[in-house]
C-alpha cells in the first residue's frame, strides 16, 4: 500500500501475533499487486487492456459489489473513473479539461457487465480503477484473517481506513480521533469503536494542483466543489465506510443508514 499501515493485535503470544501479522501482510501485498491500476503487468491492467476478460471468483465478487455501490450512491462511487485518470498526464488545465470532456462519455459502471465468469466492456475506452476500493477491501480481508486465527481483539489501520475488532484488554472500545481537515495534526472529536469500521474522506487527501487549480483525489465527471471538508462514516465494514464517506464528500444529502460525521468549512460538526 502507498499509505502507512498499522496492525495492533491482541494475541496469546508474540509468536501468534507475528504469524497473523505475516499472513495479513502477505494477503495485502497480493491484493495490491493484483489490482494495481498503474502496473502494466497487473491482473487489473490485463482486464483494462482487454488482454483477458476471464474473472476469478474474488474479482467477480469485487466488481459485483462495485456495481451495487454505484447504484446505491446514485452513480457517485464509480470504479470507471479510472477512465479519466489518463487526463491527468497533461500539464495545462485546458488540455486536462478537453481530454476529460472526451472521455466522460465512457465513464459509468453501466459500461461494463459481468456475465458468468466474463467481464464485458461496452466500448474500448472504459477503464476500471479499484484504488478507491481495494485498500478498504484489504482491511476487511485482514479482519477475516484475524477472526480465523481466533484473536479476540485487533485494531487495523490502513492509511486511515480503520477496523476495531472486539475491545481492548481494559474492556473499553478503541478510541479514534476525527482530524481537523484544516490541521490534520489536531483532532476535533473522538469516537469509540467496537466491532466497527471507520473511514474518513477529506479535502486534505492526495490532491493534485495544475496551474493553480486543485484536482481532488475524488474524481468525477462533473467539476464538483464539496461543501464540506471531511466526511467520516462508521459501519460494519471498511468497504461500506469507505464508499459512503467518499460519496458524502460529493453529495451531503445522500441517504445512508450508518452513523456519519461531517465537518463543514466553518469546522462545525454535522451528524
Amino acid at each position: 500500500m502507498t499509505t502507512p499501515c498499522e496492525v495492533h493485535l491482541f494475541a496469546s503470544s508474540q509468536e501468534k501475533a507475528r504469524e497473523v501479522a505475516t499472513d495479513i501482510l502477505g494477503a495485502s501485498k497480493k491484493l495490491e499487486s493484483k489490482y494495481n491500476f498503474y502496473n502494466p503487468d497487473s491482473y487489473l491492467s490485463a482486464l483494462n487492456q482487454r488482454e483477458t476478460n476471464t474473472l476469478d471468483y474474488q474479482t467477480k465478487e469485487v466488481l459485483k459489489q462495485a456495481k451495487l455501490f454505484y447504484t446505491h450512491t446514485k452513480g457517485i462511487f464509480d470504479v470507471t473513473v479510472g477512465t479519466l485518470k489518463q487526463s491527468m498526464q497533461y500539464k495545462t488545465i485546458e488540455e486536462i479539461e478537453k481530454d476529460k470532456e472526451r472521455l466522460s462519455a465512457f465513464v459509468g459502471s453501466e459500461h461494463f457487465e459481468i456475465k458468468r465468469d466474463k467481464l464485458h466492456f461496452t466500448n474500448p475506452h472504459t477503464k476500471i480503477d479499484l484504488g478507491g476500493f481495494i485498500k478498504e477491501y484489504a482491511v476487511d480481508n485482514a479482519v477475516k484473517i484475524v477472526k480465523k486465527a481466533k484473536l479476540k481483539a485487533a485494531l487495523i489501520n490502513f492509511g486511515g481506513d480503520i477496523y476495531a475488532l472486539g475491545r481492548k484488554p481494559d474492556g473499553k472500545g478503541f478510541k479514534i480521533g476525527i482530524k481537523n481537515p484544516l490541521n490534520p495534526k489536531e483532532y476535533l472529536q473522538d469516537v469509540y469503536l467496537t466491532n466497527q469500521a471507520l473511514t474518513t474522506s477529506a479535502s486534505y487527501e492526495r490532491n493534485q494542483t495544475v496551474e493553480g487549480k486543485t484536482y481532488s483525489h475524488i474524481m468525477h465527471t462533473d467539476d464538483l466543489q464539496s461543501q464540506i471538508l471531511s466526511a467520516s462514516v462508521i459501519s460494519p465494514t471498511v468497504v461500506q465506510s469507505g464508499v459512503y464517506s467518499t460519496a458524502l464528500m460529493v453529495d451531503t444529502t445522500l441517504e445512508i443508514h450508518f452513523d456519519k460525521i461531517l465537518i463543514d468549512q466553518n469546522l462545525e460538526i454535522i451528524t
